[in-house]
């Protein structure tokens, strides 16, 4: 069963008119991601600037990255920026996020569920 985090989180990336949200599809646009048909295992606040996040693209990549942006600025996160870009595809199995990028894989090949 896929976990609420990675359907919501998803559709936020896909629909929200929220800065950060907003931001991050420009962002993953020029990783050459679709926003419309990547999904985002996680999106993590690991610290006063910046938030960790794992998504996985159309093609089944699955890419590790930090999200940096002024977080108690109105409007920080219009200037957010990704860091550590990672291609994770072959090791995501081993890291703390592989049971629910497995279910987000799964949901992904269950296209009435995500499309």
């Amino acid at each position: 069963m896929v976990s609420s985090i990675v359907v919501q989180y998803t559709d936020l990336l896909r629909t929200s008119d929220y800065d950060l949200w907003s931001r991050l599809r420009e962002l993953l646009k020029g990783q050459g991601l679709d926003p419309c048909r990547t999904v985002v295992v996680d999106l993590l606040q690991g610290g006063p600037d910046h938030e960790d996040g794992q998504v996985i693209a159309e093609d089944g990549r699955v890419y590790r990255f930090t999200l940096f942006y002024d977080q108690a600025a109105e409007h920080g996160a219009r200037s957010a920026y990704l860091h550590r870009w990672t291609d994770i595809t072959d090791s995501w199995r081993v890291g703390s996020l592989a049971t629910r990028t497995a279910d987000a894989f799964a949901w992904m090949s269950s296209p009435t569920d995500w499309n």
